[in-house]
């Protein structure tokens, strides 16, 4: 698992790389596209991020083009961030390499053992959620 994470961090790495974005503000539009649109409080509270430091995170996905902030039509104060579509192409074609090998692994498994590794990546990703917020509260 340990070598898996690292492998996915260079992957990450290359790919915030080639699209000029660094590695916290590539992990933050990822939680942007999976789980927005999100004001930017609930963003930071994802990401576990001090909302000053998420402000500077924001501010740089804006000028690069990736994120919008928009203001809520009933409510002006209120503000939600949401990735610009278009843009987001452009990080998933860097990760079309990976996408093809995943593919091409998955293929070789049947029904049955594709539930067991969904199950597993679920149960892993949930005991890192744990692990995160234990340290954090520590």
């Amino acid at each position: 698992m340990r070598e898996l994470g690292v492998q996915l961090s260079l992957l990450n790495r290359q790919v915030g790389a080639r699209a000029g974005v660094n590695d916290p503000d590539l992990d933050v539009l990822d939680m942007i596209v999976r789980h927005g649109p999100l004001s930017p409080s609930a963003l930071a509270r994802l990401a576990r991020l001090h909302p000053a430091t998420m402000t500077g995170v924001l501010d740089r996905l804006e000028q690069g083009g990736w994120i919008v902030r928009e203001r809520d039509a009933n409510d002006r104060r209120a503000v939600v961030v949401r990735a610009q579509k278009a843009k987001s192409v452009d990080i998933l074609r860097l990760y079309s390499g990976m996408n093809s090998e995943m593919d091409g692994i998955l293929d070789g498994y049947d029904e049955g053992q594709l539930v067991a590794i969904a199950d597993f990546i679920e149960r892993t990703t949930e005991a890192g959620r744990l692990s995160v917020e234990q340290l954090a509260e520590q």
